[in-house]
């Protein structure tokens, strides 16, 4: 009976061995690129990939990550296609060997499914190829025995067997666990690496394979000078990319490390002492400053954070970590169209990052200046244009100009809320926005469709300063005219002295009803008198707000209001509208 069983799971075994023989030779295999942790990010990829290679196709892995991946080729062309593209740099020197059963759902090109096509032509053709060693002809010399390499192997610490798998599966060659073990799997891996590379096919690397290997796999850190440093004042050690940044100054509570040549690197340490409300308010800073693009994951968890940005050509990464009373981290700022090796480095540094005793002194770089647009030598990320606006319906949908919402990545209501554009009237210059949620206004609009008297006093509410007071300012003044300047209707004229943050705030009546909002001067290449204004007028902000769905309110009959009553109002609905690039 057990000889039986025996022949049974032989079969069983030659059989499976079979059937994934036949996988690839029928369905192919694939160079995998790249893979994104979101939809967006990994369509994006793909469509660079697809501008200039053939073959780009993108697969939902089973991590839930979206993998960029060429083919499918069978394994002899794809080996060939990874070897020059990677060559050529025209993907990641990381890139790898994959098979369809590691791939789900296609999401590139949309609509597509070519998972079961069958290999197809490579791009790269056989003949290109240069020639590889064959049955009789002489190899690469080897410098040890194959008994030989054995010993120097059983030399190797866990990590370094781990590293070496690592370095076999960013190659191409390997496609199972890291998990240090010399297995069978990996040593066919390591034959094929020694066939495809000249050697000879022992299944073992000698001692000078496994540094050409490794010299290989780690060529990204060393081109940027990866080293280890330790930064007593801070209390950090880690693996920095030295080669490529150095160290500038201390400002608390970072350690500032700058570019010393091409490639616009840049790396901060973080070192400072606190709480949970320190890590919170550090975590809420850092995401105020250039150096963080707005798309990006954020993640704040108990004594803990990381801050991921893209954008603006930079991509940054930043991780911070609360123990003892101390927090401790780094932020590393990379250009974007090197991310191979800004992977390589960031992993090194993750892996790498240690705290020791010690923690920056909160006075450091103190006397090296004061700036309101600075956060320790840091820019702070401003917006490109900031207007005014105000709430126009009870769940929060804002009025503001088009000015203020063209060719924006994001607008926010202040600097956190986002808005998205739900109408605009680019005749008028009026847009409409709402918010991501449904907000409280404390006061909303009351639109007075009735034309105002002329030469009735008015009062415009607006960040005149675009965001530097953190409350708007009135700025009072007249009607001079219910028609625009070319005579046309819809605009009302005003006489008064406002400022270019004050476009799009509300116009206010006596009553504290608002009878229109304030558009900014166009002066095609004119230049008009300081005082000279211009309005949209309610009924027409009521026409578009319908358009748009929001429920505008309308003015009832009341006495006049006094000062301090004006004031509440228009503190209460007028908001500072932020377009970022």
């Amino acid at each position: 009976m057990t000889r039986v069983f025996v022949a049974i799971l032989f079969l069983i075994t030659i059989g499976l061995r079979a059937a994934i023989a036949q996988e690839g030779a029928d369905s192919g295999v694939w160079v995998q690129v790249e893979a994104q942790p979101s939809l967006r990010e990994a369509q994006d990829r793909a469509q660079a990939y697809a501008n200039t290679l053939p073959d780009v196709n993108g697969f939902r892995l089973n991590s839930g990550w979206y993998a960029i991946v060429i083919g499918p080729y069978l394994r002899t062309d794809a080996e060939q296609v990874l070897r020059v593209y990677r060559a050529e740099r025209q993907i990641p020197s990381d890139s790898f060997i994959t098979f369809s059963g590691a791939l789900g759902q296609q999401f590139w090109p949309i609509g597509s499914n070519v998972l079961n096509r069958g290999a197809i032509t490579a791009p790269v053709q056989p003949e290109s190829q240069p020639e590889q060693p064959q049955a009789g002809l002489s190899l690469q010399p080897s410098d040890e025995t194959r008994a030989q390499a054995l010993q120097s192997e059983r030399l190797m610490t866990a990590p370094d067997r781990k590293n070496l798998q690592t370095a076999l599966k960013a190659a191409g060659f390997y496609n199972s666990t890291i998990d240090g073990a010399f297995g069978a799997g990996t040593r066919r891996s390591m034959a094929e690496w020694q066939r495809f590379n000249g050697y000879e096919s022992t299944g073992v690397l000698t001692t000078a394979q496994r540094k050409t290997l490794m010299d290989d796999y780690n060529a990204p850190l060393i081109s940027v000078g990866m080293k280890q440093h330790t930064d007593e004042r801070t209390g950090i050690a880690v693996e920095l990319p030295l080669g490529a940044v150095a160290f500038d100054r201390y400002e608390a509570p970072f350690a500032h490390f700058n570019p010393t040549g091409d490639l616009d690197a840049r790396v901060l340490l973080i070192s400072q002492e606190g709480d949970t409300s320190t890590l919170r308010a550090l975590f809420e800073a850092m995401q105020s400053l250039e150096i963080v693009p707005l798309e990006g994951l954020r993640s704040l968890r108990g004594d803990r954070f990381t801050i991921e940005g893209r954008g603006n050509g930079i991509v940054s990464y930043t991780q911070a970590t609360l123990r003892d009373g101390k927090i401790k981290g780094f932020t590393l700022v990379w250009p974007e169209d090197d991310d191979a090796r800004r992977s390589r480095v960031l992993t090194a540094m993750i892996n790498s990052f240690a705290p020791l005793d010690g923690v920056l002194d909160a006075k450091a770089g103190i006397d090296s200046g004061q700036s309101i647009d600075l956060m320790s030598g840091l820019a702070i990320r401003k917006p490109r244009v900031s207007r005014s606006g105000f709430f126009a319906d009870p769940s929060g949908v804002v009025l503001t100009v088009a000015e203020a919402v063209e060719n924006c990545s994001r607008i926010t209501l202040d600097d956190d809320t986002d808005l998205q554009i739900a109408e605009t009237d680019t005749g008028l210059g009026v847009a409409v926005l709402r918010p991501s949620q449904t907000l409280a206004p404390m006061a909303v609009a009351a639109l007075n469709d009735a034309a105002p008297r002329l030469q009735s006093e008015v009062a415009v509410a607006g960040y005149s300063y675009e965001g530097a007071l953190g409350a708007p300012t009135l700025t009072y003044g007249k009607v001079a005219d219910i028609r625009g300047l070319n005579g046309e209707a819809g605009v009302t004229r005003l006489s008064l002295a406002a400022l270019p943050g004050d476009a799009g705030g509300p116009v206010f009546d006596n009553h504290g009803n608002v009878v229109g909002m304030l558009l900014p001067t166009q002066t095609e290449g004119r230049t008009l008198p300081r005082d000279v204004g211009l309005a949209a007028a309610a009924k027409r902000l009521h026409d578009i707000l319908s358009k748009a769905g929001a429920t505008a309110q309308s003015a009832q009959e009341t006495g006049q209001v006094s000062p301090d009553e004006l004031n509440r109002r228009a503190t209460g609905m007028t908001v500072l509208v932020n377009c970022w690039d």
